[in-house]
């Protein structure tokens, strides 16, 4: 992985082009012995030419058998060690939509859930409830009050939602309170030092009094808090890799993991593959890294919907000619992690990656993007946080080491 020091000593200016596309849990299984994953049974006449031309691999992103949070999967493909860079998901959907993180705020991602009569939850996402119709349960919710600290409650998209909590002497070590399960009660926050004592007392009262509030709310009548964190001021892209970056992403959370490495978030209009490429497009000239993140194949693969991951796939590839036409110097393809619809959640499998840098590639067999292929291809089986030296690398953007 990407040791920031050397990365420092190495790394050089130059006027090369690198786009790193994420299709986030691209990876996936068979749902039958024998049968395609989802990547092998998409039509992808685009991403097969680029296979062709380039080489194959799978990444790890934490380590062999650990089924990663979509951070630490970030993180990785960024270089980073997602294990000693550990981020919650509440800061990430803080920096996601505008929110800046004093050192007295402790952040939480919120879910709408749905319980039934026993308090159990029987939807872990409230049916998906769309964005305009949790906006005004936000709000409801940004009016419960709790003493001695502050709370901005607001909206992050579809049933997310983030809670800010801002007072003295908070600190973040605190049990998730989603049971990552249904049939089981939401859990309360817990303490898991004592510094995080007073933090997860307070949220605690929130929660019940937002459950009070949401009683009659059916699907969203409950709720559960994840990724409690604060500002874990990480390196930034600039400083390390001497790379101006862009961030083209539809969801709030990917925005959050750019910010905090120092890449610009673009405005997009629509929320397309087609959209995103022609973000790209708009600022080109402006940057040298692009990061595009394409979220629907992970939420069709949590759906356990393998046609509609599948069709999320070929409408990527259908418009990567429009990304191809700018003429990137080097472009990776590959997933924070695997999300197989079969399994309907984030797995330990391998991700799929292809690489394509024409000038400076060693072309390997394979003549199609997929699972399989990429088992058998040049670029192995490694680390996700290897990705960035290796883009480095073929963009001629690092120097040699020694003499």
């Amino acid at each position: 992985m990407a040791n920031f020091e050397l990365m420092r000593l190495l790394t050089i200016t130059h006027s090369t082009k690198i786009v790193l596309l994420v299709l986030d849990g691209l990876g996936g299984l068979p749902m039958e012995p024998e049968g395609p994953t989802e990547l092998e049974a998409a039509r992808t006449p685009n991403m097969d030419r680029l296979a062709t031309e380039g080489a194959l691999g799978r990444t790890i992103p934490v380590a062999q058998g650990i089924a990663p949070g979509s951070g630490p999967a970030h993180l990785a493909l960024f270089g980073y060690d997602p294990v000693e860079y550990e981020i919650g998901r509440g800061v990430l959907e803080a920096f996601g939509i505008g929110v800046k993180m004093g050192e007295r705020d402790v952040a939480a991602r919120g879910n709408f859930c749905t319980v039934d009569l026993e308090g159990k939850i029987i939807d872990r996402r409230a049916g998906r409830i769309p964005t305009e119709k949790a906006v005004p349960l936000v709000q409801k919710l940004a009016t419960i009050t709790l003493p001695d600290v502050e709370l901005e409650v607001r909206p992050v998209r579809e049933y997310r939602f983030l809670v800010v909590l801002r007072g003295e002497g908070m600190e973040a070590d605190i049990e998730e309170t989603d049971p990552l399960r249904e049939g089981v009660a939401p859990f309360p926050a817990v303490a898991l030092s004592a510094g995080s004592q007073r933090a997860a007392e307070l949220f605690n009262l929130w929660i019940d009094e937002a459950r009070r509030l949401l009683a009659n709310e059916y699907p969203a009548n409950a709720v559960t808090l994840r990724g409690f964190s604060k500002d874990p001021h990480l390196p930034k892209y600039e400083d390390v890799y001497k790379l101006r970056a862009a961030c083209v992403a539809v969801y709030p959370m990917y925005k959050g993991l750019a910010s905090l490495v120092g890449m610009h978030v673009r405005k997009l209009d629509g929320e397309l593959p087609a959209n995103e490429f022609a973000a790209v497009r708009d600022c080109w000239a402006d940057y040298d890294f692009f990061f595009v993140h394409v979220k629907p194949t992970d939420s069709r693969g949590e759906d356990g919907d393998f046609d509609g991951k599948v069709k999320v796939i070929e409408s990527v590839d259908a418009a990567l000619p429009e990304l191809m036409g700018l003429r990137p110097d080097v472009l990776i393809i590959t997933g924070d992690h695997s999300t197989p619809a079969r399994l309907r959640t984030h797995s330990w499998h391998p991700v799929p990656a292809l690489l394509w840098a024409p000038a400076t590639v060693m072309p390997d067999s394979s003549t199609t993007f997929g699972e399989r292929e990429c088992a058998r291809g040049g670029l192995g089986t490694f680390a996700a946080a290897d990705l960035m030296p290796l883009a480095l690398a073929h963009a001629g953007r690092l120097s040699r080491y020694g003499a």
